[in-house]
């Protein structure tokens, strides 16, 4: 794996989303390599969190474009070039984001509580948790995200844009919640979001996990939440699909 640094200095060209990517991957190997470097950045910069992209990347910042046209989000930021205003009109922006967050949040309870594909996206868990290291891009960006919290990390790059999938805003109550199960939330691609743990889940606490997943996703009794369960104790990482197309992404 490449690994490519940037800091606010520098002027933000092709490759790099605002002066807050600090990182970009390229020819990445897996979940392995990307959660030590994000790790290491952590460690450099303990004021703030980082979040990465995951499947996809440009269509990721595509629709992340769109999404933050939501009038709870948009954010003026202007046509500054210095490095410096961009800077903190950069880090005013996700200040924006995460208060419009946090002061429009969605209960877990509100959530859908089914997804379209019922059966079918139950059986995409499943295999993206299965092989996760397959539906990542090759290419990763990583923003330093200037927010208090791990939950608000995610004002570092938000989406859900279409009307099927879920918005900024249910995401953002998914996180919530995955936390409760000792998840922080860490990348956002095109159709994923991507959490870990310390530790992989006991089987006790995967079985509550998948509860609530089943809540979210609907299709109980389907043979799939009960695989699903078995294969969670075996990784401290997490994958969940948030739009109608996230099961394309196995086909």
């Amino acid at each position: 794996m490449r690994v490519t640094r940037y800091d606010a200095a520098q002027e933000v060209r092709r490759g790099r989303v605002d002066t807050n990517t600090v990182a970009r991957l390229d020819e990445v190997g897996g979940f392995a390599e990307v959660l030590d470097v994000l790790a290491q950045l952590r460690g450099e910069d303990t004021a703030a969190r980082v979040l990465c992209t995951l499947d996809d990347v440009d269509q990721c910042l595509y629709t992340n474009l769109h999404a933050t046209e939501d009038e709870r989000l948009w954010f003026d930021d202007g046509e500054d070039e210095d490095p410096a205003l961009r800077r903190k009109a950069d880090d005013a922006r996700a200040a924006h984001v995460a208060a419009a967050l946090e002061g429009s949040r969605v209960a877990w309870e509100e959530l859908p509580g089914q997804r379209m594909g019922g059966e079918v996206d139950v059986a995409a868990l499943v295999a993206v948790n299965r092989a996760p290291d397959g539906f990542l891009d090759d290419v990763v960006l990583v923003q330093r995200v200037p927010v208090a919290r791990d939950d608000l990390a995610i004002a570092g790059i938000p989406n859900g844009y279409f009307t099927s999938d879920w918005s900024v805003f249910q995401n953002h109550a998914i996180v919530r919640r995955m936390a409760t199960h000792g998840y922080r939330h860490f990348g956002i691609g095109a159709s994923l979001l991507g959490f870990d743990r310390p530790i992989a889940p006991s089987a006790e606490e995967a079985r509550a996990v998948v509860a609530d997943l089943t809540h979210l996703y609907g299709a109980p009794g389907v043979a799939a939440w009960d695989e699903l369960a078995r294969l969670l104790p075996e990784r401290s990482l997490l994958l969940l699909g948030y739009t109608e197309n996230s099961p394309d992404l196995v086909d």
